[in-house]
């Protein structure tokens, strides 16, 4: 990428933030209220450090201009307790209506999870906001039904004594797998649990972060999803199926292109939950 970045000498105030700030080393000052200097301009993540910390508006950066930074009224942030508060509410509300996820709601939930951080800035997390039911439900199937293969193996009768033996933690699963696919057979999707919207998250292939920064994404829809009143799931189901997907040929399938590394179900909550509980107590180790 080609980054310009230069400093207004003229309102540039010498603070020495930038500095500070930048992850690659770009800006530099000998000592406190000398000027400010650059260097390995080539080197910048895009990452906006400099512009989003200049209190006077004297990084000039090729990729921030004015109309790209934008003040922020910490008087309009939420109290720690707030905070805390959402956190502490936020659970997986399985108890969905049959009302539609508001399309605000759902950008609001993608422009939180857009905002997360990235490995080394890279930016590269993708979204696919899935409502057809069509795709839902081939979805869901395709969980089922990569389940009961797995269970088909498990209980080969050339393979379980040596599995069992060896991996005697996998059969802890069978009855699980079972159970969901016999209430698919009865018309109970205990897989989205109904859900009328489903949200991926994804990278490419070759993101070694890919992961941790879907993850990240996910939290961060996942707080702003509570705070709108919309209930959301983890779909470690369908991330379980996928995971025996090698080739990600189910994906592609549905037009996907990338790993998927996170997921939510989303919908309307036929009720919220008036009371937080205690977790066990908290495990902290201090060095």
């Amino acid at each position: 990428m080609n980054v310009q970045i230069n400093i207004d000498t003229a309102s540039c105030i010498r603070c020495g933030k930038c500095v500070k700030v930048c992850p690659a080393w770009i800006m530099t000052q000998a000592k406190p209220g000398d000027p400010i200097g650059l260097r390995n301009i080539d080197s910048c993540i895009v990452c906006g450090h400099c512009a989003a910390v200049c209190p006077t508006g004297s990084v000039r950066h090729s990729s921030f201009p004015p109309d790209k930074i934008h003040p922020i009224d910490r008087n309009g942030l939420p109290s720690p307790e707030q905070v805390l508060l959402l956190c502490k509410a936020r659970r997986s509300n399985r108890a969905l209506s049959d009302r539609p996820v508001p399309q605000e709601a759902i950008d609001r939930i993608l422009e939180a999870a857009h905002r997360a951080p990235t490995a080394s800035n890279r930016q590269e997390v993708s979204f696919t906001v899935i409502t057809d039911p069509a795709i839902l439900d081939k979805i869901i199937r395709f969980t089922l039904d990569t389940f009961a293969g797995i269970a088909r193996k498990l209980e080969n009768p050339l393979v379980k004594p040596i599995l069992k033996r060896l991996r005697p933690e996998f059969y802890n699963y069978l009855p699980a797998f079972k159970r969901l696919i016999a209430e698919y057979d009865k018309g109970n999707d205990l897989i989205l649990r109904e859900a009328k919207t489903l949200l991926l998250i994804h990278t490419p292939y070759a993101n070694r972060f890919g992961a941790a920064d879907a993850n990240l994404a996910y939290q961060n829809g996942s707080l702003m999803a509570e705070s709108l009143g919309v209930s959301q799931i983890y779909t470690g189901f369908v991330l379980s199926a996928l995971a025996q997907d090698k080739k990600c040929k189910f994906l592609k399938s549905i037009g996907i292109q990338g790993k998927v590394h996170a997921g939510m179900a989303l919908g309307m909550p036929l009720f919220l939950y008036p009371n937080y509980i205690d977790k066990k107590p908290i495990a902290v180790n201090r060095l």
